[in-house]
């Protein structure tokens, strides 16, 4: 929700400023006009972050999605129990712990007391309460069924955090041993190699070419040992600038879906989150078009984004959602048959809830596959590490003990 300051003349004919918060401008206008007022400027402003708001919005601080399970769970079960929403608000902020939503409560809880709904009062606060959770909670509002839409919205956003822990968990074993391997290189061509080559130096052993080559490598490593963090800072950094363009997040988003192995679980993932979040919002009371965007808006991926936008603007033109769906070749047959069945039936949200289990089978299956791949290859490329540098050290100590004897 914006905030616009405007300049304009009341009943008593008193030229006033002010400030008003609106989704647009036209809708500040409509405000402005019931409030029997004659506009004479109005323009976009920024919104004062003050007190608590404030220092929710300060960067890097971002709200745990387990901090969200447990609001939404807990707000939903005193809401049953009949409790107001004010007292609701107040007991969540007494023992929420969390640091960046605690302030946000005390907040809304505020306006809610000044008279603004809760819906407005979570939309002022877009980096703790999504445009899904504020649409969802608008559509309960209105049928009042705040309490069952609290309570989807947690297990939605349960499903979330189980999806990311397993993928999270699936990762740590490979990324302590790739972590391992490269510290391990490190300190071999830092630390070890070079008391090998003074050794060697001291000896006149002659050198194979391999170990030439290993001892180079070595002396490159310890002269511009800058170098490597360098790039490897600047490339990360470039890769960001070109990630925030449209050109680059486009291609690096159709590049995901593309790669091998990775671009299936990618597609999953994708395929499993448009399903479950459109589901939830279907099943919530959300209009269709409305729905749509806020998936395209969480897809986390610019080219799906797009085919779900193809599909608002097919509806538009009275056509069904799976036929886009189909046509972008991003959806498998078993998706969009199901969803033309949901259409037909008028059980969209039950299809697309199944759809959503299964695929989150599928991406367990696939981070599992993925896993087990990873594993083996790092352990042969730790090996062919060390067997390649054990062999280039040891050649010239055989050569050596031949001289020797």
């Amino acid at each position: 929700m914006s905030v616009y300051v405007y300049t304009a003349i009341d009943p008593g004919g008193k030229n006033i400023r002010g400030r008003l918060e609106a989704d647009s401008e036209p809708a500040a206008l409509s405000r402005l006009h019931e409030m029997r007022l004659h506009v004479l400027n109005i323009r976009l402003g920024k919104a004062k972050a003050s007190g608590a708001a404030a220092a929710q919005a300060k960067p890097g601080r971002k709200i745990k999605l387990h901090e969200m399970v447990v609001f939404s769970r807990q707000f939903a079960t005193m809401i049953d129990a009949g409790i107001p929403i004010v007292r609701c608000l107040d007991i969540l902020e007494g023992q929420t712990k969390d640091p960046v939503l605690r302030p946000v409560i005390a907040v809304c809880k505020k306006d809610v007391k000044g008279g603004l709904s809760l819906t407005d009062a979570f939309a002022k606060h877009p980096g703790v309460f999504s445009k899904l959770y504020v649409n969802m909670v608008k559509a309960a509002e209105a049928g009042g069924i705040l309490d069952k839409i609290l309570d989807r919205l947690s297990m939605f956003l349960e499903k979330e955090q189980e999806i990311k822990s397993k993928i999270k968990s699936a990762m740590i074993y490979p990324m302590i041993v790739l972590i391992f391997a490269g510290l391990m290189v490190v300190a071999l061509l830092l630390f070890v190699l070079p008391t090998f080559k003074e050794i060697f130096a001291s000896m006149d052993v002659e050198m194979p070419a391999v170990t030439q080559a290993l001892f180079s490598a070595s002396d490159l490593a310890r002269s511009f040992w800058y170098i490597p963090l360098i790039v490897g800072v600047g490339g990360w950094f470039l890769l960001r600038w070109y990630k925030s363009t449209d050109k680059g997040s486009w291609q690096i988003d159709s590049l995901k879906l593309k790669l091998p192995i990775v671009g299936d679980l990618v597609s999953k993932m994708s395929i499993s989150r448009f399903a479950r979040t459109f589901a939830t919002l279907i099943a919530s009371g959300v209009a269709m078009m409305r729905s749509l965007e806020i998936v395209a808006e969480t897809s986390g991926n610019r080219v799906i984004a797009h085919t779900i936008e193809s599909a608002r603007n097919a509806i538009r033109e009275g056509q069904k959602i799976s036929t886009p769906l189909a046509q972008s070749g991003l959806f498998p047959g078993m998706v969009t048959h199901m969803i033309d069945v949901g259409e037909e039936t008028g059980k969209l949200s039950e299809m697309l809830l199944k759809v959503s289990d299964f695929y989150d089978q599928e991406v367990d299956n696939s981070v599992k596959a993925l896993t087990s791949l990873i594993e083996p290859l790092l352990i042969v490329v730790m090996g062919c590490i060390v067997g390649f540098i054990a062999v280039s050290i040891m050649t010239p100590i055989f050569k050596l003990i031949s001289s020797v004897n």
